[in-house]
């Protein structure tokens, strides 16, 4: 309720900035017009009166800019062509005229619902309850529309900028097109990234151990001497365990199984467990991501968690997984030495993975230290 008030009353001084700002759009509208018309059938006259103009309308527009960022929450690209902006600031000042009625409205249901605090002044009211309350009543019930109004009317003015600010419709296709094209492309780089360090991975651990292995049987099984021959079956016995833990650590590190059989806080407490300095897991997701989303998530802590502890030399680390307006925010923190390199193979490989999903993945590592690993995905 705290929030949705002083959201009203950030939208409600929007408006009525919005308002004051319809004055001087539609006086610059006219003016415009005046000048531009008596020019308009002259070409080097009409490009000699619109260079004014233009300027003049960017100026007006880049302050819109600012008033619906600042108080009603709407970020809007600076990018724009000036025609664009004066087709805007030409239409703008209708919103803001209603803008300024729906304030006008507010305050006065406010002023008569609040009559019956000040009626007793009135002889009238005092003789009359029954007007002091249906007076009041009407007054509530005018201020309950004009605070819909002032939400419907912050709405329709992020419409109308994205509409003149935004990209045209064929721009945002090309625009997807091009994303799409270069998540596919980013997509391939990571598979074949993963493969080649899962083949490093099997070449210089698991398969080194087996060559040992496979030399202490043969030098047992070579040997005369029964106490020496039962030294060399107990290292190769010692040998074929460790080569089944780097066995299971490269299986866990292609994929879990624990992300399937338990979810995706299971996976990343497993991952705090088996972390050699603490990780505290604070997970604030109600229901289970879908499988791709919940896969990228969980790749994210484990490769910042594993290039925390290998390199930063950190005495805690702090995961975060939230969920807000249909994103998943994903935050890794550690108190180590700083300097990750964001474009090491690791973390270029993660941000490959979270664009593949349409997200994104910023690292803030500055020498000495914190280091902050975030990504942001989409629910959808």
């Amino acid at each position: 309720m705290r929030d949705m008030a002083r959201r009203g009353v950030r939208c409600g001084v929007g408006l009525i900035t919005g308002a004051a700002a319809a004055v001087v759009e539609l006086l610059f509208t006219v003016v415009a017009g005046a000048a531009l018309l008596p020019v308009a059938a002259w070409p080097a006259g009409r490009r000699a009166a619109l260079r004014p103009v233009l300027a003049c309308a960017r100026r007006l527009a880049e302050w819109e800019r600012t008033r619906l960022r600042t108080w009603l929450g709407i970020r809007v690209p600076p990018a724009y062509e000036d025609m664009r902006a004066l087709r805007y600031v030409s239409c703008r000042w209708t919103l803001g005229a209603l803008g300024g009625v729906v304030m006008l409205s507010a305050a006065a249901g406010l002023g008569y619902g609040m009559f019956w605090a000040y009626g007793w002044l009135w002889l009238d009211g005092i003789r009359d309850p029954g007007s002091v309350v249906l007076s009041s009543f009407g007054g509530f019930f005018l201020l309950f529309l004009a605070v819909q109004g002032i939400f419907g009317v912050a709405g329709l003015e992020g419409r109308l900028a994205r509409r003149f600010y935004g990209p045209r419709h064929q721009e945002e296709l090309e625009q997807r097109i091009a994303e799409l094209s270069a998540s596919r492309a980013a997509v391939v780089d990571a598979v074949h990234d993963e493969r080649r360090r899962i083949e490093r991975d099997l070449h210089d651990g698991v398969q080194q151990r087996l060559v040992a292995l496979g030399m202490l049987l043969g030098r047992a099984r070579r040997s005369q001497d029964a106490e020496h021959r039962d030294h060399l079956l107990g290292q190769a016995h010692q040998e074929s365990r460790q080569a089944l833990e780097e066995l299971r650590e490269v299986a866990w590190r292609i994929y879990p199984t624990t992300l399937d059989e338990a979810g995706l806080r299971a996976a990343l407490e497993t991952v705090a467990e088996r972390a050699s300095v603490p990780v505290r897991v604070e997970y604030g997701l109600v229901e289970e991501p879908e499988r791709a989303l919940a896969t990228v998530a969980y790749f994210v802590v484990c490769e910042a968690v594993t290039n925390a502890v290998k390199h930063a030399a950190p005495t805690r680390i702090t995961v975060v997984v939230a969920e807000e307006e249909g994103m998943v925010y994903v935050e890794v923190r550690d108190d180590g030495c700083g300097g990750a390199n964001a474009t090491g193979s690791g973390l270029f490989g993660l941000a490959r993975r979270v664009a593949a999903l349409d997200g994104s993945l910023s690292v803030v590592s500055p020498p000495g230290g914190p280091t902050l690993v975030a990504a942001e995905l989409p629910c959808g």
